[in-house]
């Protein structure tokens, strides 16, 4: 642990001198530092981190939640659920015609539509953090559809998994899909019409006790929404969400904030470890091409939800760029790839695409004014009413 903190804070600093952003840094040193590396080898088996972050997702989820308000959720549901619709049918769409066009198999196809259609939220959100772009207007619109691709995934999810396990069971994938959504439904309940008890549950002046609190609710919850079949981050969110209208929420923000820093390091330490730069070769130009595909349909989703939201160019730029890493989720459906026997080039092109844009997507999110110069101004309209 102690090795994997300081050649992470190591190569961060050295990267800053150089304007370089963290997360392809800490990745860079799981990947020098893992066992498919020659040289010292701090992990032999990179599931020895994986408690650990998934601890350092839980977290940075978490933060997202405390900082994306219930009362903006409420104000633009509408619009909200048009750009998060519209990134999903761009970027999924897109990802299962390469899948088709690969000829790689329906299965394999299947998988590579979530793999190319959904971002990584932790990258997303520290993305954001990094830039200093959290209080910016079309922050909101970003937020809003990393919610809608949490929903849409815990539903995809279930869907997928009958298929990879070969299982003819659709009353099965309906059963599994009704329970996730069950739940995601309670938990927007609660945070509807229970944040006022919530509050007065939480509230201490006590700093030690606070955390302890707050750490064990989103933990606690992010356990629970795997249990029922929801991604773990998407319960993180959700109690976030909840702590943040609370008297109790500037408090949680500032605490943690140091938590989530260091377990948020963690998890992209601990992606780089899982990642063999030997496999990457043999699957380059599907990977080449993959990212074109994805840098393509997020500037489409970017104006689109531009459109929506009526932003000018610079917005819709910065929304087009900062949703443009994909991460933690497509690593799961390699795994479940993996388990259920489809084509063996599937895990090294989720890795090697998924380091591309891990490396890529910061540094253009840093420079996503040039992008903007080749971008359309918006026309100027009333509003699309919320």
């Amino acid at each position: 642990m102690g090795g994997a903190f300081l050649a992470a804070a190591l190569l961060a600093r050295l990267g800053g001198r150089i304007g370089l952003p963290t997360i392809p840094l800490f990745i860079l040193a799981g990947i020098l530092l893992g066992p498919h590396t020659p040289g010292i080898v701090l992990l032999s088996d990179p599931h020895d981190l994986e408690m650990l972050s998934a601890l350092g997702l839980v977290l940075l989820l978490f933060y997202l939640g405390l900082e994306f308000h219930l009362d903006d959720l409420k104000a633009g549901g509408r619009k909200m659920a048009l750009a998060g619709g519209a990134y999903l049918l761009l970027n999924v769409g897109a990802g299962l015609g390469f899948g088709f066009a690969l000829g790689w198999g329906t299965g394999e196809a299947l998988v590579l539509a979530g793999v190319l259609g959904i971002s990584s939220s932790a990258i997303v959100t520290k993305v954001l953090v990094d830039l200093g772009r959290i209080g910016n207007p079309e922050t909101k619109p970003i937020l809003g559809i990393i919610v809608v691709e949490d929903v849409f995934l815990a539903l995809y999810l279930a869907a997928l998994q009958p298929i990879l396990s070969g299982a003819d069971s659709l009353s099965a994938a309906v059963m599994d899909g009704g329970k996730a959504f069950g739940f995601l439904l309670l938990l927007a309940l609660v945070a509807r019409f229970g944040t006022k008890v919530i509050g007065r549950l939480i509230n201490t002046p006590d700093d030690e006790l606070l955390v302890i609190s707050f750490l064990g609710a989103a933990v606690f919850m992010a356990g629970v929404s795997e249990w029922f079949g929801v991604a773990d981050a998407i319960g993180a969110f959700m109690v976030g969400l909840m702590l943040g209208s609370t008297t109790s929420g500037d408090r949680i923000l500032k605490l943690v904030h140091p938590l989530r820093d260091a377990f948020g390091a963690i998890f992209f330490f601990g992606f780089g470890l899982s990642i063999d730069p030997g496999d990457l070769p043999s699957v380059m130009w599907p990977v080449l091409a993959a990212v074109a595909v994805t840098l393509a349909m997020n500037v489409f989703a970017g104006l689109a939800a531009a459109r929506i939201y009526n932003f000018g160019p610079g917005p819709a730029a910065n929304i087009s760029t900062t949703l443009l890493a994909r991460g933690e989720f497509a690593l799961i459906l390699a795994t479940m790839a993996a388990a259920a026997g489809l084509d063996e080039r599937l895990s090294p092109f989720i890795a090697g695409y998924v380091l591309v844009l891990a490396v890529l997507a910061p540094m253009v999110a840093g420079r996503s004014h040039l992008l903007a110069h080749f971008l359309p101004q918006a026309k100027q309209r009333e509003p699309v009413p919320s």
